[in-house]
């Protein structure tokens, strides 16, 4: 009778979402039997959404790829690690030795924020390589918010977070954390908090061009026209300047320069100017100042919808400025800053805007990357500096990138590319070679980035799950792997350096972070370390977010030589521009919390059940063309066009549209089964990549005009 081992319990963060969800993971013999919660984290409490469950399909998953992957001519085939990489750095060698090394890009996707491994290694790829084509998933999503944290408080990182945990009054602009789990606000359980705040008889305000998961357990939702959150926010300032409720006594104001300038400049705003334009009246905007402003506790969050607009970077200045102006930066219930045990701030550079800019349009770079929306045309024209060859890290820039359909093509046209990714999808189908590392249970995890934006500060390290398969690699190895082909150790101090990171990995540096952090001793006894939080499997609750702008020599510099000059912008194109086309639609994005950008729709348990690739429109809008619930609709941009089925609901404003991003698994050459039975349409094959926000770069992925026709 065969014997089998009792099962065991294994305590990690699940590292899917940015929520930092614990869970317990019980297994026997290498097999996992159930994910579910971890009461005893001190951050989530028990709390998981469903994306948790989808970990043991990952782990599991036929089609995440084991070993290395070959393009020939019959097709893929596998090939050993170190042929893998020889093969990978002489390829990446003969562009640069051919073209320069700025004709090497590099692309880094959303998964590497939850990946220890690839926030501290990842460097040593780019040193490697010393191209200044850089790219990532950052400039189409949060970047607006990294260049304000960079010119008010002195670091891209020094993001200030909402303190959930105790607001009585919580305004969103463009923010579903229902269905998010939080973005740039690390939280479990937020939709139980933000009931928690109606429990305490707050309110929660939400306003959005879709009546989403967030707005239906708000305390009230309003409609917006997409794109417009800058007028609104220009109005609000304007009423809080106007009425006299500058919180001149609060712990922030004081360290502001540059506040007069501020002032004269919203006082052409008034909320009549703006109402017609954002479709909120002026008597709501005037309501809704007047009762944040009387809150006890109050904070203006704006995330995603926010960002990715053609004012994106100006609107989330003015979101900061509310903030500030109405007494809750670094307030209790406003938005204060964390203090994470693994200090980030000092691993990384501080940001800077424009210090370089691309070939062909001049976008500036921030941070040494470069906005993504220039990146296909940065392949597809020719001339000195043109890019010819590809890495890829953890990202699938075809279906998470605007004008898909462009960068698919500007991809069959490089002379080599690399993708170090687990799965064969719409971008890596186009490398020369995939070098797979290993799943996320087969390695330890510390959220370095997430713990930076968390709504109550812990600290917590899990240890793989499972040991890796013998001659599996992970991210950071392939890294070092890599960079050690392309650049040979120069001295031996290069030599004895990468020995040392070989051989110690992440967790090596982690432990010097956390003994050198705010919470660390160095080596006196007494402070945390690496070795405490091993013995701590649920983490180390380290308490609630505390003030600490306090220091009166620091001053916060609100820019107005930057910022206000994009006002006139913004005027010429709402108040002089040719007025809207009465037959074009303003396309918007959804997410869902059952997806996670494109991957993870290769797992059936999240999938399954009715589509949510719909095309989401007004019952008005809908009879005007003749559509009905269920119909196919054509959907067509400047770039592009797709097909699907319309869903009609009164929970979008009128005029608007919405597709959910991520989708669009129906590309040949993709080896995700599960995915391509859910195919669905990308939302940018419709996205423009030449609307973007002038000011950052950054994508304009909402308010795309569109226009609509039932499908034949």
């Amino acid at each position: 009778m065969t014997q089998h081992a009792e099962p065991e319990v294994h305590y990690r963060t699940c590292n899917l979402c940015e929520a930092m969800c614990g869970i317990a993971i019980t297994h026997r013999d290498g097999q996992i039997e159930s994910i579910r919660g971890d009461e005893q984290d001190p951050f989530s409490r028990g709390h998981i959404c469903p994306k948790a469950v989808a970990l043991k399909d990952l782990h599991e998953d036929p089609d995440r790829l084991r070993q290395p992957l070959l393009r020939t001519e019959d097709g893929w085939r596998e090939i050993g690690w170190p042929e893998a990489l020889d093969r990978a750095a002489d390829g990446l060698r003969a562009v640069q030795q051919a073209h320069g090394r700025d004709a090497v890009a590099t692309y880094l996707g959303n998964p590497n924020a939850h990946s220890l491994g690839n926030m501290l290694f990842g460097r040593t790829l780019h040193q490697a390589l010393r191209s200044r084509q850089r790219f990532s998933a950052t400039s189409v999503d949060q970047l607006p918010h990294h260049i304000v944290a960079h010119h008010l408080f002195g670091h891209q990182l020094r993001l200030p977070v909402p303190d959930i945990n105790r607001t009585d009054f919580m305004l969103m602009l463009g923010a579903n954390p229902v269905a998010s789990n939080g973005s740039l606000m690390t939280v479990a359980n937020v939709k139980q908090k933000l009931k928690d705040i109606l429990a305490r008889g707050g309110e929660v305000v939400v306003i959005d061009p879709r009546r989403t998961e967030t707005a239906e357990i708000a305390s009230a939702h309003h409609f917006i026209r997409p794109g417009t959150d800058a007028l609104l926010m220009l109005a609000m300032l304007h009423e809080v300047f106007a009425t006299g409720r500058v919180k001149q006594d609060s712990r922030a104001l004081p360290l502001c320069d540059g506040l007069d300038e501020i002032a004269a400049a919203v006082a052409d705003w008034p909320p009549e100017r703006v109402a017609a334009h954002t479709g909120i009246s002026a008597g709501v905007i005037r309501d809704l100042v007047a009762r944040f402003c009387a809150a006890p506790r109050a904070v203006c969050y704006g995330r995603m919808g926010v960002s990715v607009q053609e004012f994106g970077l100006l609107t989330q200045h003015l979101v900061t400025l509310f903030n500030i102006v109405t007494g809750r930066l670094d307030e209790e219930g406003g938005v204060m800053f964390t203090r994470p045990a693994a200090d980030i701030l000092s691993y990384t550079g501080p940001g800077r805007l424009g210090k370089h800019h691309t070939r062909v349009r001049g976008l500036p770079d921030f941070g040494s990357e470069f906005p993504v929306s220039s990146m296909a045309e940065e392949m597809l024209t020719p001339g000195e500096g043109q890019i010819r060859a590809l890495v890829t890290v953890a990202g699938n820039p075809v279906l998470s990138t605007p004008n898909g359909e462009q960068l698919d093509r500007a991809l069959t046209q490089l002379d080599f590319m690399v993708s170090i990714d687990f799965y064969l999808n719409e971008t890596t189908r186009h490398a020369d070679l995939i070098l797979p590392p290993v799943g996320p249970l087969e390695r330890s995890h510390y959220d370095l980035v997430f713990h930076l934006l968390a709504v109550h500060n812990t600290a917590k390290y899990s240890p793989p799950l499972v040991a890796p398969p013998e001659g599996a690699m992970q991210d950071w190895q392939i890294f070092m792997g890599l960079a050690e082909r392309l650049q040979p150790p120069r001295s031996l101090r290069d030599k004895l350096t990468r020995a040392f990171l070989r051989r110690g990995g992440p967790d090596t540096l982690l432990a010097m972070m956390l003994r050198y952090g705010p919470y660390g001793r160095g080596f006196k006894p007494g402070g945390l370390t690496l070795k405490k939080l091993r013995r701590a499997p649920h983490g180390i609750d380290l308490g609630p977010m505390t003030p600490s702008l306090h220091h009166r020599k620091r001053r916060i510099p609100l820019r107005p030589d930057f910022y206000l000059p994009d006002i006139e912008r913004l005027h010429a194109h709402f108040f002089s521009g040719p007025a809207p086309d009465a037959d074009t639609a303003l396309l918007i994005g959804r997410r869902h919390v059952r997806s996670n950008n494109s991957w993870l729709h290769n797992s059936h348990r999240l999938v399954k059940g009715k589509s949510r690739c719909t095309l989401m429109l007004h019952p008005q809008h809908a009879q005007q063309l003749g559509i009905r619930d269920g119909d196919p609709v054509q959907v067509r941009s400047r770039v592009g066009q797709v097909t699907l089925v319309a869903e009609v609901t009164d929970t979008i404003m009128p005029g608007v549209v919405s597709i959910p991003h991520g989708w669009g698994h129906q590309r040949d050459g993709v080896r995700q089964r599960i995915a391509q039975a859910n195919a669905g349409v990308s939302v940018n094959d419709l996205t423009d990549d030449q609307r973007i926000d002038v000011l950052s770069g950054n994508a304009a992925l909402n308010g795309v005009p569109v226009t609509l026709a039932r499908a034949v």
